[in-house]
């Protein structure tokens, strides 16, 4: 990636613009000890980490001052930056050649300036302008480390879910960092079979150019089991990664899960109102040797049928 089009540079310095000179001054003046932080908070489970640290350090500039005109004006400075950090990364040409769109809807994002400014949106915002989260397909961001203990596992076996797991996540070597893959829910048009499989073989791609990844995983409650037979459209996401490698950890219900999954879903609302149906999230996780054989012979067979 080698610049941001002219447009989009325009775009993010009249972000910036919109703060008053003397925080200009400020924003980078922190910018890149916040930028530091936030990295050195993203291989940390809770995926918006590297949001409190940028917060933190919007904090300590400005006080109760602060406002979401700031945080889009860092996350804007930072997006300035992109085209030094993204080639540090050492991408493949499938997580790069998603970046152009990618830009194009943060630069609009922050232009439109919703009030407040989401949460969820500002930490996958900080993650992406910081490429600690890259690209995985039009609907999908995946982080580039992200622990599995093997306490969860371990519990996972104990609460009755199987003690399969404990030799999948020995095999996998699952203790190394890996990749984790998440919903931009301002785009969701990737949210299909092939939006999917685009991003899990993106993600091989990255383990490829990373052998210190285990491979991916993913944690949602739209994993769980039960959606087989509930929300049988869903089914892909869980068994077309089973069928070639994948193995899944219980994780549990919790108000958040309960929320997401009625939200998209009459039937499950009703479901879930009548207590006849617990959204429990689960993780799902790819071993990278598994993953990389299942997207070659995607990547095969699409080549086969093209020709």
């Amino acid at each position: 990636m080698e610049t941001l089009s002219p447009a989009q540079i325009a775009a993010f310095e009249a972000v910036l613009s919109k703060v008053p000179v003397e925080d200009r001054a400020r924003l980078h003046a922190l910018k890149d000890a916040a930028a530091t932080a936030a990295a050195a908070s993203a291989p940390h489970w809770d995926f918006d980490q590297p949001g409190h640290r940028a917060e933190e350090a919007l904090a300590e500039a400005f006080g109760a001052a602060v406002t979401d005109d700031h945080r889009r004006a860092l996350v804007a400075l930072w997006a300035l930056e992109m085209p030094a950090r993204v080639p540090a990364a050492d991408l493949p040409q499938a997580s790069l050649e998603l970046y152009p769109e990618w830009i194009q809807r943060l630069a609009d994002f922050l232009t439109a300036a919703a009030d407040p400014y989401d949460r969820d949106f500002w930490a996958k915002d900080v993650r992406i302008s910081l490429v600690l989260s890259v690209p995985g397909a039009r609907t999908q961001m995946i982080d580039l480390s992200s622990p599995m203990g093997p306490g969860q596992v371990l519990r996972h076996a104990r609460e009755g879910w199987g003690w399969s797991v404990i030799p999948a996540y020995a095999a996998a070597q699952a203790w190394k960092p890996w990749l984790e893959v998440h919903t931009e829910s301002r785009e969701l048009s990737d949210f299909n079979e092939a939006g999917w499989d685009r991003a899990w073989a993106t993600a091989a791609e990255i383990c490829k150019r990373r052998p210190e990844m285990a491979g991916m995983l993913g944690s949602s409650w739209f994993y769980d089991p039960p959606l087989e037979q509930i929300s049988p459209r869903l089914a892909y996401l869980r068994l077309n990664l089973l069928k070639h490698g994948a193995f899944m950890v219980h994780q549990g219900p919790g108000e958040i899960h309960t929320q997401r999954a009625a939200t998209s879903s009459p039937t499950r609302a009703a479901l879930i109102e009548k207590g006849e149906y617990t959204a429990r999230s689960w993780i799902v996780a790819f071993p990278r040797a598994a993953l990389i054989k299942w997207a070659d012979g995607r990547k095969a067979a699409m080549m086969r049928e093209a020709a």
